[in-house]
């Protein structure tokens, strides 16, 4: 065939792929999250193979490991105990409570690394909701937004980093902002859950931190998250929502989930210069874990190709539970 131009040329050798490859990944782009429970020893996920809840007293190893693999940053959530939960979730702002704890135990052994934290009462409300609900069953808005400033306070004055906001509460990122800025913290990032969708995806999240809306608790609870978190169906809306939290004073800009939502990051990251953050989410993990337990996929493979699409589509960051997994694949990968 009498071609001019043949895109095969640039794909023969390793090499070559090599030098015009596009995008690339670094263990540095990974936030690792991590479960905290009150218990003594770290407990296996059943929904999240691989995936344990730890003790403050022994996280400090899985730290000390994700440093070791490259990565920068991790993620904490905590699994609180029933008789800490309350429908206002105050727990949240107890400057004794586990997440102080971890902030302070890490920030004291390793403080190059850089802590995230999550800012949404649903791990600390008997409703499982993100905010605190009515009688009537309504998630207020406003007399949620203090609670939330209060907790990403005493985060930040344990020694948090990156203060995340995941609740979907209107005009919450501007009232953190200034919460912090009025008690010193303009050091302190946010980086915002900003088109966080009402995702069937978040199921193993919701086991590992028992944070599932609640139907027994003899008050009207709303059964799901659709009255804050955003509609699947709507894609302009998500642009609407990065423009606020822009104005509003956030750092980085997340969505969540990712891989369903390759085209939302694309859209922000045409709209804003801002960093823009991917969410691996629980039920994406869990789907490759399951499907790679019965042999049916190549689990290194694979995950490394999703967590490249995350890349391709705009992502600066991405927040996976494949975290360590993909830093030491990444590592063999040079070697």
């Amino acid at each position: 065939m009498d071609l001019t131009y043949r895109p095969r040329r640039l794909r023969r050798t390793s090499a070559l792929r090599e030098m015009v490859r596009e995008n690339s990944l670094s263990p540095a782009d990974f936030i690792y999250p991590l479960f905290v429970h009150q218990g003594s020893e770290e407990e296996e996920i059943g929904a999240m193979p691989g995936a344990k809840r730890w003790s403050v007293a022994n996280i400090m190893r899985e730290v000390e490991r994700a440093w070791g693999l490259g990565i920068r940053c991790v993620v904490l959530f905590p699994k609180v105990s029933e008789d800490l939960k309350s429908e206002d979730g105050a727990e949240c702002f107890n400057e004794n409570g586990l997440i102080p704890k971890a902030i302070s135990l890490i920030k004291n052994e390793l403080p190059e690394m850089m802590i995230m934290t999550d800012v949404a009462l649903d791990p600390y409300s008997c409703d499982g909701h993100d905010g605190i609900v009515s009688n009537e069953g309504i998630v207020l808005n406003d007399e949620t937004i203090d609670q939330l400033c209060r907790q990403a306070v005493v985060q930040a004055q344990a020694g948090a980093d990156l203060i995340g906001p995941s609740d979907m509460m209107d005009g919450r990122v501007g009232a953190i902002r200034e919460a912090l800025d009025d008690e010193g913290f303009q050091h302190v990032g946010i980086i915002s859950y900003t088109a966080k969708y009402a995702s069937a995806y978040y199921g193993p999240f919701r086991e590992a931190l028992d944070s599932a809306p609640r139907q027994d608790s003899g008050k009207i609870i709303p059964k799901d998250k659709s009255t804050y978190q955003m509609d699947p169906a709507n894609s302009r809306e998500a642009i609407t929502e990065a423009q606020l939290d822009e104005q509003e004073g956030a750092d980085i800009l997340m969505v969540k989930p990712g891989l369903a939502y390759l085209d939302i990051i694309y859209r922000l990251r045409e709209e804003s210069e801002l960093p823009i953050a991917a969410y691996n989410v629980s039920g994406e993990y869990a789907m490759v874990k399951a499907a790679a337990q019965r042999g049916w996929i190549d689990e290194r493979s694979v995950v490394l190709e999703t967590l490249l699409s995350f890349k391709r589509a705009g992502a600066d960051l991405i927040l996976t539970y494949h975290s360590c997994d993909a830093a030491g694949w990444l590592g063999d990968l040079k070697s």
